[in-house]
């Protein structure tokens, strides 16, 4: 009831949190996805009703849904890459699409080597293509937002994100962490 009056007090619908809620319980149960479609669906109900919501709370307009959903599903891609062997290992979760890791002749086991096969690694800069191509779209969004300060943050989101994918496509997610440094951190904000 709380979470509902709040929603109702700073305008904001309830139908982010269902979406959250949605993807939430199906992290419970699901393990593996099908497809990029399939992945993307996760996504839109994972991390695009953050973005929305902190849109609605500055009073910007829905026309920036399209362009927040892609930097957030990017950001949650990304994530999962960065993430792919812990998730597996730790969650038995597997992020990457089942038919490109199949087109590419690896399994989830790949997973469990000391370094990406040139299988997977194919699968990753397929996922990379995947956000690189929703960044194009992402790229909008400070343009579209009035308020100033929200839309330098989400600028600077955008360039790290950016720079986070090519350290994806240089670097190996299961044999390092890749991650930013924090003077990379910095120059992307400046």
């Amino acid at each position: 009831h709380l979470i509902r009056e709040i929603l109702k007090e700073c305008g904001v619908t309830v139908q982010h949190c269902r979406d959250l809620i949605s993807a939430f319980k199906q992290d419970a149960v699901k393990l593996r996805y099908d497809d990029w479609d399939d992945l993307i669906d996760y996504c839109n109900r994972s991390a695009a009703p953050v973005g929305r919501y902190l849109l609605d709370l500055h009073g910007e307009s829905r026309d920036g849904y399209p362009a927040n959903d892609a930097l957030c599903n990017t950001l949650q891609v990304l994530n999962h890459l960065q993430d792919c062997a812990d998730d597996y290992h730790e969650l038995d979760r597997v992020y990457l699409p089942r038919d490109w890791m199949a087109a590419a002749g690896v399994t989830v086991d790949a997973l469990d080597e000391p370094a990406l096969s040139p299988g997977l690694r194919r699968v990753v800069d397929k996922c990379l293509d995947g956000t690189d191509a929703l960044l194009d779209l992402a790229r909008t969004l400070p343009g579209q937002l009035k308020n100033r300060r929200l839309a330098m943050e989400s600028a600077a989101i955008i360039n790290i994100a950016i720079k986070l994918s090519g350290e994806l496509r240089r670097r190996d997610p299961i044999a390092e962490r890749v991650e930013l440094t924090k003077p990379q951190y910095l120059w992307c904000c400046a």
